[in-house]
């Protein structure tokens, strides 16, 4: 059987979806998690599609609510980083390097 996509799902939308697929969650950072109701999957693992076992534990984690972990978290670089701004001079044309100099 292959583990269902779980992440950006509610926590009883999740618990549902590994029922019918018949995986166990475990959620770590939740000791509530079968009580936890809107608290969306960020992450999971074995990732979707992967073949597991019927019964297998699939382990999933969850976003912080505004008054835990205070807003902090991992950010992903953003690619390709953001140009420098501003004005910038136009180079002078080149010249030829055999060209006299007059003055």
């Amino acid at each position: 059987m292959r583990v269902p996509r779980l992440v950006g799902l509610m926590a009883v939308d999740a618990r549902e979806a590994a029922a019918a697929q018949g995986v166990l969650l475990a959620a770590p950072d939740r000791p509530d998690f079968h009580r936890a109701v809107v608290d969306h999957v960020v992450r999971q693992y074995p990732p979707p599609g992967a073949e597991v076992p019927r019964g297998a534990v699939v382990t999933v984690w969850f976003d912080f609510a505004e008054d835990e972990g205070g807003g902090a978290g991992v950010r992903e670089p953003r690619l390709p980083a953001p140009g420098g701004g501003g004005l910038r001079r136009e180079p002078a044309p080149a010249r030829d390097p055999l060209e006299p100099v007059t003055g």
